[in-house]
């Protein structure tokens, strides 16, 4: 599978709220460049910090992708539940892709809209 099909199919998994898991490679590597920047190693780390993330997705917009060989980057919008209601936040992800699974994430995205 190319890189734009498997990132195409993340983003259509996690529209739906089912599968999106798949996509990842046990072996990912996530990095956060927020302040503080965060790195993690493994899907079951990867899964663990970011669940309350992934649970409070009310929706998700791709307006954006670019591809170029292993590597894409897309500019997404979400609409998040915060314990004081839902809220918008744009994301510059950058994922590289090997063997049809992301093995690797970064975002980068601005915590001011994000409850404190």
């Amino acid at each position: 599978m190319d890189t734009r099909t498997t990132i195409e199919r993340y983003f259509e998994q996690l529209k739906a709220k089912s599968g999106w898991e798949a996509s990842l490679a046990d072996d990912i590597v996530f990095n956060s460049f927020t302040s503080p920047p965060k790195e993690v190693r493994g899907k079951a780390a990867y899964l663990e910090s970011t669940k309350r993330f992934y649970g409070s997705i009310q929706s998700m917009e791709v307006r954006q992708l670019t591809v170029e060989g292993d590597h894409a980057v897309a500019l997404t919008r979400y609409r998040l539940r915060g314990p004081t209601g839902d809220f918008t936040s744009d994301v510059a992800e950058a994922f590289g892709v090997a063997g049809g699974k992301i093995n690797s994430l970064g975002i980068y995205f601005d915590t001011a809209p994000f409850p404190k």
